[in-house]
């Protein structure tokens, strides 16, 4: 079975669209959200409706618990509660109410993966994984880990290989996962990348052959960010989008 994830939308129409349309191009069999439909951008309701249609199973992000009340973000710096509030503000009630029925994580049946925000460790905390040291912090827990553990949040593409004893970071490009190992993965956004690319980010994963593939696609960076100039927004949040970052 092949299949897509996609994370991190936070409310950009035209990224994800392109990324919709990529997966069908793909002939996935199943798409999954890792979160973060909300936040940021200029169309939550428009990006909520897309998800709920076409992920099987979509995970609660920090920027959706957020916007649902299911977490305290007055520790947020101002614009970016200010884009939740507005989110808020704006989405329809059952869209507000699909966010606020989201797990945690998801097990893909008989697949050996497990879906989530940030860390698999003390989900509700979404603690970061972006480099080795944070990564380690999970290899107490090895013999919990399912076998590939993909995650979002940091907005960057990452490889984390574990062994019982270790973890090594590993180049962000296609591999196959080895019997003798166990990976956590973060797929980068799909609406703000940060790692200096600017193209809508998503990954393939086959359950079968083991192989997974990072995946970029263009989109319409000027009218996502024409959006975000047009709402009650920080300005640099349509900024970042041309230079991923």
């Amino acid at each position: 079975m092949r299949i897509g994830i996609f994370s991190d939308v936070h409310a950009n129409l035209e990224a994800l669209s392109s990324v919709i349309e990529a997966l069908r191009r793909e002939k996935v069999d199943v798409q999954y959200c890792l979160g973060d439909v909300v936040g940021y951008g200029a169309s939550p309701n428009e990006c909520t409706d897309i998800v709920r249609r076409v992920a099987k199973v979509t995970i609660l992000g920090n920027h959706d618990a957020a916007v649902a009340g299911r977490m305290d973000y007055s520790y947020y710096y101002e614009a970016a509660r200010r884009a939740l509030d507005l989110h808020a503000s704006l989405l329809s009630q059952d869209n507000m109410s699909w966010l606020r029925s989201l797990p945690y994580k998801h097990d893909i049946e008989g697949a050996n993966v497990t879906l989530c925000h940030g860390s698999p460790v003390r989900l509700e905390e979404f603690d970061y994984i972006f480099a080795p040291e944070q990564a380690r912090e999970c290899l107490p827990y090895y013999d919990e880990l399912s076998q590939l553990t993909m995650i979002g949040h940091s907005h960057l593409c990452k490889v984390f290989e574990f062994s019982e004893s270790d973890v090594e970071e590993l180049p962000a490009r296609k591999f196959t996962l080895k019997p003798n190992r166990k990976y956590i993965v973060s797929v980068g956004s799909t609406g703000q990348p940060r790692d200096y690319d600017n193209r809508a980010s998503f990954v393939i994963f086959d359950t079968v052959t083991r192989v997974f593939e990072f995946k970029r696609v263009e989109y319409d960076i000027e009218s996502a960010a024409q959006k975000i100039f047009g709402a009650q927004l920080e300005r640099n949040f349509a900024h970042r989008l041309f230079i991923g970052v």
